[in-house]
Order: structure tokens, then sequence, then C-alpha cells
């Protein structure tokens, strides 16, 4: 396996950018001899430079300038589903050193033992896991804020106050987002090249802790849980409602036929 060239900045650290770019990246296109490895799929860059795609949506640029990140953009930019207006990205700075401890230090820089590509994609996995995370956390926390008041407006007049397909939305949003974090992102899962590499095991462990992968997961999965069930349940409120509101169309329907029935035989009759 090849290792990338990565081009180093003034001051000798290597800069990675990540970005959420939409919701899927086609992968397929990439000739085999641009790939330095897959699963995740990396890329190597001809001027220096290596790329990691991951076919959720997010980019990972290693040792690239920005021109070159452009350069590539503009490449993948057909090849991305669902793109976002503005992307959200993050920069963090690499180091290489075999006698410091590999990890994210307290003035936010990277630290690796060396380059070899298994150790940027592992780097890679964890930002890119960390962006999906953060892209859910803001999308459910409109979706918390718009479900919040129905619950308060249940518990002081005992009415839903919104249509069924707003609910139905909700549940939707729900299911996307559980489905983007084990489905797509794994996020709770360990990335598969541990069970190559096990001695990055340390380097994952403290990339986890140091994002709060875990925490932040179970924290999502319990607003979505939320989520879910106060969506559910005011849905089946307003369903009964609902039933009610026929039951007793059908009923009034039924007194008037009975009420024309009866005006017949002693009115008309006679």
């Amino acid at each position: 396996m090849n290792q990338p060239t990565l081009n180093p900045q003034a001051n000798d650290s290597i800069r990675i950018r990540e970005a959420l770019l939409g919701s899927r990246i086609d992968t397929k296109p990439f000739r085999a001899d641009e790939t330095l490895a897959i699963n995740p799929l990396t890329i190597a860059i001809p001027d220096g430079g290596c790329v990691v795609l991951f076919r959720y949506g997010v980019v990972v640029f290693f040792g690239m300038s920005t021109a070159q990140e452009t350069q590539f953009l503009e490449r993948l930019q057909p090849l991305i589903q669902e793109p976002h207006t503005s992307p959200d990205d993050e920069l963090i700075n690499l180091r290489i050193d075999t006698a410091q401890l590999e990890g994210v230090d307290a003035q936010g820089c990277l630290w690796l033992h060396d380059i070899s590509v298994q150790r940027l994609q592992l780097v890679a996995e964890m930002l890119a896991r960390s962006s999906v995370l953060s892209d859910d956390e803001a999308r459910l926390t409109k979706t918390f804020e718009k479900i919040e008041p129905l619950a308060q407006n249940l518990r002081k007049r005992g009415k839903v106050g919104q249509k069924k397909q707003v609910l139905l939305t909700y549940i939707g949003d729900s299911l996307l987002s559980q489905q983007r974090m084990v489905g797509r992102a794994e996020v709770a899962d360990k990335p598969d090249l541990l069970w190559e590499r096990p001695e990055l095991e340390g380097l994952y462990l403290r990339l986890e802790d140091e994002f709060e992968l875990r925490e932040r997961h179970l924290a999502l999965e319990r607003k979505l849980q939320v989520i879910s069930n106060t969506a559910e349940t005011l849905l089946d409120l307003l369903q009964t409602q609902q039933s009610h509101r026929v039951e007793w169309y059908i009923t009034i329907l039924i007194v008037v036929e009975i009420g024309l029935t009866l005006y017949e035989l002693f009115f008309k009759g006679h």
C-alpha cells in the first residue's frame, strides 16, 4: 500500500479539512489508479495530499492547498446527492512525532506517530462521524423546538393543535436520523480497519473521547425517542379525536334519518 504525500504548512503542520457536502456521494467514478485504499475510499492527489470520501456525504482533505480542494470539489459536485448550499466544515492541524502521545492536545492540534494510510483513514472516519452527529444535532434541535409547544398545548388546552401531515413529518425526521446514524455512518460501531490494525485501538478511543462521539450519540438517541414518542402520541390522539368526530356525524345523520322517517309516518300519512 502506497504512502500518501502530504504538503506541510509553513509551521510544519499538515492541514486537515473535513466537510459535509450532502446526503450521499457516488464514489464509483474514481479510477483504481487513483486509489490508495478502500473502506473508506482514499484518493491520492497528484500534486500532494489525499482525500478520504464517505458515501454518506462527507469528504476529508489531508495536506492540500485551498486551490487543490476547490478543484477537487468541482470534480465532486456532480456526484453529490442533495448538496448542502453552505457545507459545514472543520479545520484541524496535524503534526507528526513518534515521541508524542497520539491524539488531540489541549491546543486542538492532532498528533500522530506517522502518516500511514490507516491512521489517516481512522482520523477521517472519526471526523466524519462527528460531522454527521453535528448535522443531526442541529436538525433534531429544530424539530424538538417545534414539537415542544405541541406538548405544552396539549397540557394546557387538551388539544393536539397540529395537522396529521405535520406530525407524520416529525416522525419521518426521527426515522431518517436513526437510519443515518445506524445505517450509514455507523456512529456507535468500531471502524472496520481496527480488525486489521488492532494497534490503532488506543488512537480510536482517544479520538472518540475527544469528539465525545459516544455521549453525543446517546444524547441524540434519547432526543429521537422523545420526539418520536411525542409525535406518535399526538398522532394517536388526533386520530382518536377525528374518529369521535366521525362517530358524532354518523349519530347525527341517524337521528336526522329517524326524524324524517317519523315525520313521514305521523304527518304525511294523515
